[in-house]
């Protein structure tokens, strides 16, 4: 577990990435990561192409059963 501040960065906010949490991801300056939500937590995931393939149908599939989606979540 890593304690991140979040800092003002130009006109937006955001928390900078110690380097073992980096090295955890294995990426470096200009990867892509993704960050997925459930609740009040948040989990980041490096992107590969299954990854970013997967999060793709995923939000194409969230459009067109999003209300059968929001009766499961209750």
């Amino acid at each position: 577990m890593y304690k991140l501040k979040v800092r003002k960065i130009g006109n937006s906010l955001g928390v900078t990435l110690p380097k073992e949490a980096l090295a955890q991801l294995d990426v470096a300056e200009g990867d892509e990561i993704y960050a997925t939500g459930a609740g009040d937590s948040l989990t980041l995931t490096a992107s590969d192409e299954t990854f970013g393939k997967a999060m793709e149908a995923y939000k194409e599939m969230r459009r067109t059963y999003r209300n059968a989606l929001g009766e499961l979540a209750k």
